[in-house]
């Protein structure tokens, strides 16, 4: 799976990453009270194709009667699933009691998680973190309660708030919540999944029953199809080539001004050019000249010259 990724997973991104293989994607995360309040920023983020299904959309916010007008809101949209985000650990999101900031109030994570799966008829997952910091790190617990609320499935990352995304995210945890006898919903792993000789190890440790993938797809939507190819075949599939890498990255450009305009198509394409062209020998000087280019047609023509060189 795709991870829901902040100015990373817009439309655009995700049918690529369908095409690579991603059996299923997220949506950028929502603010509820940007749904309610019908904010652009935020009703935009629950646009996407048919192409894209199974797709979910992931809302997030502090305050159950919030997130239930924001989560039927997200359902008039039709997505496969609505996913709860309790796991990111970003100041201006946790101090204000959203995303990671409910892993230190379990009682009212639940409610949110209750009147969500009470509000509306499609499936809804949540996605969080083994807890608060090192001394609370409560995930069987929190799992087990959310499952009791009607979830159908957890995805788990496998740090703490507190963690950020700093040091290696600790699978074990996440396989206690696998093999915990109570649960009978999909548990699906996160973090530090870099290539597929990795992935297949996680798998096959803690039992996981599904991979979500996030900062690794960024500009390398290959990954997804690299590792579905070594899980079955247990061989690594050749890297793309520059042509391809090439041809990929302007598709993602074309359909990202499409979406969301020209100006910040080309400056959320910045996040993505070190990695799409991650291993081209003496590439640094382009991608600087890529990053400092401000127009779509500059980009197109800069990467078609790439290509041919």
């Amino acid at each position: 799976m795709l991870a829901p990724m902040e100015d990373i997973t817009d439309p655009a991104f995700r049918l690529i990453c369908r095409k690579m293989g991603a059996n299923m994607v997220f949506s950028e995360f929502i603010s509820s009270e940007g749904l309610i309040r019908d904010a652009v920023k935020s009703t935009r983020k629950l646009l996407f194709s048919e192409e894209e299904r199974p797709v979910g959309i992931q809302i997030f916010g502090h305050d159950a009667s919030s997130m239930q007008r924001a989560a039927e809101m997200a359902a008039e949209a039709q997505p496969d699933l609505i996913d709860i985000n309790f796991g990111c650990p970003v100041k201006k999101v946790v101090s204000k009691g959203g995303g990671a900031g409910l892993l230190n109030n379990l009682p009212e994570m639940v409610k949110i998680t209750r009147t969500v799966v009470d509000s509306v008829s499609i499936p809804v997952s949540v996605k969080t973190r083994l807890g608060w910091d090192d001394k609370n790190k409560n995930i069987v617990e929190i799992a087990e309660q959310l499952q009791d609320c009607g979830i159908r499935s957890i995805t788990i990352h496998g740090r703490t708030k507190s963690q950020m995304y700093r040091g290696e995210a600790d699978w074990t945890l996440i396989g206690e919540v696998k093999k915990n006898p109570r649960m009978k919903i999909p548990v699906i792993g996160n973090g530090d999944i870099t290539h597929p000789q990795k992935a297949l190890e996680m798998m096959e440790r803690h039992g996981v029953d599904g991979i979500m993938i996030g900062r690794a797809a960024i500009g390398n939507p290959w990954i997804f199809r690299d590792i579905k190819a070594f899980l079955s075949t247990r061989n690594l599939l050749p890297a793309p080539s520059l042509q391809e890498k090439v041809e990929v990255c302007k598709q993602h450009l074309a359909g990202a001004v499409e979406y969301k305009g020209e100006k910040r198509a080309v400056f959320e394409m910045r996040k993505h050019y070190a990695n799409y062209f991650k291993s081209i020998p003496d590439f640094k000087s382009k991608r600087l000249q890529l990053m400092s280019l401000s127009d779509a047609d500059s980009i197109f023509r800069f990467l078609d010259a790439i290509a041919c060189a």
